[in-house]
């Protein structure tokens, strides 16, 4: 009974944002229109969030009567799990991913005075495309489908490499960055609709866009956290195809923030604006679509028919081909003036879209260049890091060389750089004689590595600069713009060395006996039998000692879940500021030794710092009263 009403309520909140979306893109704007979008919008929201809190709900007293609690949960769960189960599989990360695209309008909606010009008609575009994504839930993907007339006394349980806080936090942060983008899209599509140029949009949507921006960089970094300590492979990016689909967005949002500061300051720039507040939303639908499709082949998929993606496919493409029609008919009415200044900031983050919209075209060249040849020749392919690296590593290289030289321009004014400036002549002799001091000291560097480190350093060093200026001296620097850019000199410098100094060898050892490897000597101390909750185990102890007598223990484990009777590898990882010692058990061969993995992982802490580092910009922007 209780699913049911859950049931009704998301059919009667579908229908009120219909009303929502029909009133805004039909009726003349007046107060009292606007009122009443503002107020059938809300209470589709109420709605939508109590049907939301019932399930959540069903999920917490194992009501196995509902099918896809009883697929994806089961009583011994601690509560904590019960709920992440929900967003564990596609019908219920489907209804989380409507819930959060319904709050943050919701959100919009009571933050924004109804006076406000566009906020009838962006209210009005959020409300349909959250109909389209309802009406997909509840005719393709039901999550109220019950099991009668009787329920399974308990469930299936959730997949144990779900059963992580990490990963449990993931997908909801990830999803409030993706739909947050909901925002530009709706208010630059209402501002085309409204066919008035004087209408300052980009100030409206700014901290919403970072904040969404924020939301969107942590659930990656958490995505990629979880997978290198939970999966056992001792990477932080493998560049899987839902990788790929979650970066596109982040890329496209990060080029649009720097677009949207041009606009905002001199209306330069507005069409690029404009174009990529589309971009960022259409390119979270089609990674929606590949999640959810089942046409790759991913860790991180939904595994369903490809059939049900059709409707999906269909809907996101209505909203794009929309979305780009009315760019098009409306570029007479964007058109932003063409004298931007060489060397000014706006001619830097001009060129700066180029390089990310290159590094854009050639993710989803590499997810979509596989589907393609399998339907042509019927034979998979896959894309990998080789062709990535390739193509980002000298981009990201010369856009980070512009980035060092920009740091000087002007908003719309034309400057004389001066290559021997005290910064720029420091810059460059700090970070030319730590490149070299790697390039001597380390054997068989490669020259794409150097230069990245290079210009890693450059960024660094110019900043560190910059922050030292405006604290002894008072200069001007901006917070946000220094942290985030900080931040990046300080990803490219740990992915580098990362890449540069980390290694890896799989050993075979006996209990009571040792191996060397680099400086480390590790010991197999014991094996031992453990027993949890809903699982047993097999626990290998090793003592890990340096040259220098620094000693350590790892304890790595292979589980098995006794209701899916799925084995997992749980890592074992030594954690310092410089390196981690990241080690996984294996098989134990005929000779009675195991298969040991051991990992040295240098830096790789230095690379969620640096993307927490930029998430923090965001947050300092939003905190502060700047509009740029």
């Amino acid at each position: 009974m209780i699913v049911e009403i859950s049931h009704f309520l998301s059919i009667l909140s579908t229908a009120l944002f219909f009303l929502a979306g029909s009133f805004a893109l039909t009726l003349k704007n007046t107060t009292y229109i606007s009122n009443l979008i503002s107020r059938t919008y809300s209470h589709a929201f109420l709605l939508l969030s109590l049907s939301f809190f019932i399930y959540i709900f069903l999920a917490i007293t194992d009501n196995f009567s509902v099918q896809y609690i009883a697929n994806h949960s089961n009583s011994a769960l601690p509560v904590f799990y019960k709920i992440s189960s929900i967003w564990s599989a596609h019908e219920g990360s489907m209804f989380l991913w409507i819930f959060f695209l319904a709050l943050w309008g919701f959100i919009f909606n009571i933050s924004i005075y109804n006076k406000e010009t566009l906020k009838p008609k962006t209210i009005g575009i959020i409300s349909l495309v959250l109909v389209g994504f309802l009406l997909f839930l509840l005719i393709t993907s039901n999550p109220f489908v019950t099991i009668l007339p009787i329920a399974p006394l308990n469930g299936a349980d959730i997949n144990p490499v779900l059963q992580d806080p990490a990963l449990a936090i993931h997908p909801p942060t990830l999803y409030l960055g993706y739909v947050g983008f909901v925002i530009p899209f709706a208010c630059s599509l209402a501002f085309l609709i409204n066919n008035d140029p004087a209408i300052k949009w980009e100030i409206l949507v700014q901290k919403w866009s970072v904040a969404a921006w924020i939301f969107l960089t942590v659930g990656i970094t958490l995505g990629s956290w979880w997978a290198y300590y939970e999966l056992g492979w001792g990477g932080y990016w493998f560049w899987d195809p839902v990788e790929n689909v979650a970066l596109m967005p982040w890329l496209a949002a990060t080029a649009f923030l720097h677009s949207l500061s041009v606009s905002i300051k001199s209306s330069h720039l507005r069409t690029w604006t404009i174009l990529l507040s589309i971009t960022v939303f259409s390119l979270s639908l089609f990674g929606a679509f590949i999640v959810r499709s089942g046409i790759i082949d991913s860790v991180h998929s939904f595994a369903n028919d490809p059939q049900r993606g059709l409707y999906l496919l269909a809907f996101i493409s209505v909203i794009i081909l929309t979305s780009l029609s009315l760019f098009i008919s409306r570029l007479s009415l964007i058109g932003a003036p063409n004298n931007i200044k060489t060397l000014s900031k706006e001619s830097f983050i001009s060129i700066n879209n180029i390089f990310f919209g290159t590094l854009i075209f050639s993710i989803m060249l590499g997810v979509i260049y596989p589907l393609i040849y399998e339907y042509l020749y019927d034979q998979k392919i896959s894309v990998g890091a080789p062709f990535y690296n390739a193509i980002f590593i000298p981009i990201v290289i010369l856009a980070a060389i512009f980035l060092f030289f920009s740091i000087d321009s002007k908003w719309s004014r034309v400057i004389n750089l001066k290559f021997f400036s005290k910064p720029i002549s420091l810059s460059l002799l700090f970070s030319l004689a730590v490149t070299l001091l790697i390039f001597i000291n380390i054997e068989k560097v490669s020259i794409f590595i150097l230069c990245s480190i290079f210009a890693g350093l450059l960024i660094i060093f110019r900043y560190l600069i910059e922050i030292w200026n405006a604290f002894a001296y008072k200069k001007y620097l901006n917070p946000f713009s220094a942290i985030a850019h900080f931040a990046l000199g300080l990803l490219l410098v740990s992915i580098s060395l990362n890449s540069l100094l980390s290694s890896e060898r799989a050993l075979n050892i006996k209990i009571n006996e040792f191996e060397q490897y680099k400086d480390l000597k590790i010991y197999f101390t014991d094996l031992g039998v453990n027993k949890g909750s809903n699982y047993d185990s097999v626990q290998a102890k090793f003592y890990i000692e340096d040259q220098n007598g620094n000693s350590f223990n790892l304890n790595p484990e292979k589980r098995r879940y006794f209701t899916r009777g799925q084995i997992t590898t749980e890592t074992a990882i030594y954690v310092s500021p410089i390196r981690d010692v990241y080690l996984t058990i294996g098989d134990q061969l005929e000779d009675g030794s195991w298969i040991v993995n051991i990992q040295i992982n240098f830096l790789i802490r230095w690379i969620w710092f640096s993307a927490c580092l930029m998430a923090l910009a965001g947050v300092v922007l939003i905190l502060s009263k700047r509009k740029v």
